[in-house]
């Protein structure tokens, strides 16, 4: 073991986590010591790993590449009936956007600048857990009903929880929800990861005075936004799919 390793596991410090100042970045046993200074008065730095690393990565690149614009909104939902569920809707709203503006269920490659509108809309749908976020996907929205997709969303969150979920349930969406507001919150512009084009967030659900045909009433409304890549999307498209989007949203049932 060398000198610097040595020392590093003496000071309880991960060579991996030392920024190196020698010729050809090569670590100095300076470097150690400061690294070490460093841990004693400002606390222990840690190395992102797994899930949280995955996460680092890919928002690096979608803040590199997507050229990002987010549209937000408030929804009058007050005429919901007690069986509604928030989650469901939004799920169900999506779909109704998808077949409105396909091109907002879709892929994008920056390098041959080329548009893949995909054939089914599978819905990934961001789960936070202790170890990260984690993104399960939903399979083909359009074509099932309301309690399959239901249950099949209890499935993925219970495996996603329990770490039992396999790596094919985690890959290829084709476009996002961000429920955020189950949290808390109002509004929020979601990034895009690439090759997706956009990602549709939620707010929590509260009661607003709104202007109703004139007069002011207690209202229940849902904020949401629309982040979507200017790239290959038009304003117009986004437009679109967002306005289908609300229209579902503002059904009672």
């Amino acid at each position: 073991m060398s000198y610097k390793a040595a020392l590093a596991k003496r000071m309880q410090i991960d060579l991996d986590t030392i920024q190196s100042s020698g010729e050809h970045g090569l670590i100095t046993a300076e470097d150690v010591e400061h690294a070490a200074q460093l841990h004693d008065e400002k606390g222990a730095l840690i190395k992102l790993r797994g899930v949280r690393r995955s996460m680092a990565k890919n928002m690096a690149r979608a803040h590199a590449e997507v050229v990002q614009v987010t549209i937000f909104d408030d929804v009058d939902v007050h005429e919901w009936g007690e069986g509604n569920d928030p989650t469901m809707r939004l799920v169900r709203a999506i779909a109704v956007a998808c077949e409105a503006e396909p091109f907002l269920n879709a892929w994008y490659d920056g390098k041959t600048m080329a548009l893949r509108p995909l054939k089914t809309i599978d819905l990934g749908i961001a789960v936070d857990t202790p170890d990260g976020l984690f993104v399960p996907v939903l399979r083909d929205i359009g074509n099932r009903p309301i309690e399959n997709l239901r249950k099949g969303l209890g499935n993925l969150r219970s495996a996603v929880r329990s770490r039992a979920i396999p790596p094919s349930e985690l890959i290829n969406p084709g476009i996002t929800l961000s429920n955020f507001g189950t949290i808390v919150g109002k509004y929020a512009n979601p990034v895009v990861v690439p090759p997706t084009v956009c990602i549709i967030g939620s707010g929590a659900i509260r009661e607003a005075v709104t202007a109703v045909n004139g007069s002011a009433q207690v209202r229940r409304i849902i904020p949401i936004s629309l982040s979507f890549d200017h790239r290959p999307i038009t304003g117009g498209e986004a437009a679109r799919f967002f306005s289908a989007f609300q229209d579902d949203l503002k059904l009672p049932e």
